[in-house]
């Protein structure tokens, strides 16, 4: 049996989420490229796999050739898991921002400041190469991108109309 709410004889209303804007569409639609990315970057690592090795034996010319393997080994494992994380990521915060969610905005863009660094660090290596060098910033550009429809103006708006949990 329905009762009405205490004080009225209507209910509460319901929050109403605005639209999503144009402009967190496209972000979302970005995001979900920088996941694909994100895959298409363990590919491209793979294939600078001899690079790696070179790197490896450069760095610690005292490993034996089966050092040399598993360090090998261990770097494809890093490829592959972090480009994984990558494109998880890539996606929690596209399906978090396309839900109105402030705190994803926030995340996503401290996400991208790590990011930066890391693009910094890594054209500042020797060690990383060409492709690897030249796809982090494609990537990143990707991920500024992102960040700079969901800091405009339309954006905040649908963030701040959402309810945040």
């Amino acid at each position: 049996m329905y009762q009405p709410y205490p004080g009225g004889s209507q209910m509460p209303e319901q929050p109403t989420r605005p639209p999503i804007p144009q402009s967190v569409t496209r972000a979302v639609q970005v995001m979900y490229v920088g996941a694909a990315a994100s895959l298409i970057g363990i590919i491209i690592d793979m294939t600078t796999l001899s690079s790696t090795k070179a790197e490896i034996i450069r760095r610690s010319p005292n490993l034996t050739p089966t050092q040399v393997t598993n360090a090998e080994h261990f770097a494809v494992g890093l490829f592959i898991v972090s480009g994984l994380i990558g494109a998880a990521l890539w996606v929690w915060m596209a399906q978090s921002c396309k839900a109105g969610k402030s705190w994803a905005r926030i995340v996503s863009t401290v996400l991208f400041g790590i990011d930066t660094i890391s693009v910094l660090a890594g054209a500042a290596a020797v060690a990383s190469g060409g492709a690897t060098r030249i796809y982090g910033i494609v990537v990143w550009l990707v991920g500024l991108a992102a960040i700079i429809l969901l800091w405009q103006r339309q954006s905040t708006a649908y963030f701040k109309g959402a309810p945040s949990y």
